[in-house]
């Protein structure tokens, strides 16, 4: 990259502490480009507090804050659940939220006729990946600028360092210095005392928690709540039809009131390494859970383990960010048709940290109490299962025949 070229700099904006020391960066280190920044709210609601004036503060000569809350949710939050993708347990929550922002930033960064792009996303990570595979996808000849992986800096405690030499503020400290991510889907915590994978979560610190409560100050009553839906998406929570957005907002807040939603992983990361975090997906882990109750009725057998099978496929894409890329798109496809009938009402009773199915009821469902019960029918005949079963084992008998054949041989 020709830096002599680079006079106008758009730059993936969060104001945590990697984006906040990267704008005077950059004017250090690109001819005192101009700089400007562009936050991507997913969510992140008091995140975004004071982060236009921080930006200016510290060298941007604008920012623009985008609203992407209800496309982040549409778009990307329930197709995946939809999908009934997991990345090893992870709700994929940074995974999903990191191509709608960088889609945005692409935009701007045509309109404004910016010469490059600019992430904070370390070379350890994921997210550097799903950036720049994005960016890749709708400006496939924009240079991308990646400070993580040029500057001299080493430690999140150098960057702190940094900060503090360059007078650009911020909301931490050096003991509460935990890598998050947060958007209104889920918060990740990495680092600290979480990187040594023998030391427990401290769940029931005051202020670690910011979603919820641990399981164990969780109310001693259950909670009950019924979920609404059309074609595999929400439309309802507790009767009351509304946005899939203000549903997840909804049950991360009764979620996270009942001690729902906590996971501790050492997940397998993009770039090679093992890595450990804690997430906290209140709304998310009841979203899955109630979808996937509702597909127990709803889907015929093969159907259910085909889409089971290509979960685990939708969810590596994801993960990888490969979200735009014709497999995807294809995936998708199949999914919304794995749908159509995925239709009804769910109830849950939500009871210190522990989702309990408490009734699904569906005008497609599949499941015939008639049929299945122990008691005495008139629609099944138990003695076609003789014939069922000899047609069922004729390749197993055929085998176990030639093979006392064989042996008398």
């Amino acid at each position: 990259m020709d830096k002599s070229k680079i006079k106008k700099v758009v730059l993936a904006y969060s104001g945590g502490l990697d984006t906040s020391i990267i704008i005077p960066w950059l004017k250090e280190n690109y001819n005192n480009c101009e700089v400007i920044a562009v936050s991507g709210n997913v969510g992140q609601s008091d995140e975004l507090e004071g982060l236009e004036e921080k930006a200016i503060k510290t060298g941007a000569s604008k920012i623009y804050i985008e609203d992407l809350t209800d496309e982040f949710v549409d778009d990307y939050v329930i197709p995946t659940v939809m999908a009934g993708a997991k990345y090893e347990e992870y709700l994929l929550g940074t995974s999903f939220a990191r191509p709608v922002i960088a889609k945005r930033i692409v935009e701007i960064a045509k309109a404004e006729g910016a010469d490059a792009i600019c992430h904070g996303c370390t070379g350890k990570g994921n997210d550097q990946v799903r950036f720049e595979l994005t960016i890749k996808a709708f400006a496939p000849d924009m240079p991308i600028i990646a400070p993580w992986r040029e500057w001299s800096i080493k430690s999140r405690e150098e960057e702190i360092d940094y900060a503090e030499a360059h007078n650009v503020p911020l909301k931490i400290n050096r003991e509460t210095n935990y890598s998050k991510d947060k958007n209104l889907w889920h918060l990740s915590h990495e680092g600290l005392d979480l990187e040594d994978a023998g030391n427990e979560p401290m769940y029931e610190k005051e202020g670690f928690l910011e979603m919820g409560v641990s399981p164990i100050k969780a109310p001693d009553a259950p909670t009950y709540i019924t979920l609404d839906f059309e074609a595999g998406r929400p439309v309802a929570f507790n009767g009351e039809k509304m946005s899939a957005k203000d549903i997840i907002l909804n049950l991360n807040k009764v979620g996270g009131e009942n001690g729902i939603g906590l996971l501790d992983i050492v997940e397998n990361r993009l770039v090679g390494m093992k890595c450990r975090g804690v997430y906290e997906t209140p709304g998310g882990e009841i979203l899955y859970f109630a979808h996937n109750y509702l597909e127990t009725v709803c889907l015929d057998k093969y159907t259910a383990h085909k889409k089971a099978e290509l979960a685990i496929t939708f969810a590596d894409l994801v993960y990888n960010g490969q979200w735009f890329t014709p497999l995807r798109e294809a995936l998708s496809a199949f999914v919304d048709k794995t749908q159509e009938n995925v239709t009804g009402t769910v109830k849950l009773k939500l009871y210190k940290g522990n989702i309990i199915k408490a009734g699904v009821w569906s005008d497609y469902s599949l499941y015939s109490e008639e049929i299945a019960t122990f008691g005495e029918d008139n629609v099944y005949n138990q003695a076609d299962a003789a014939g069922f079963i000899n047609l069922f084992g004729l390749p197993i008998k055929v085998q176990a025949q030639i093979n006392a054949k064989n042996k008398k041989n």
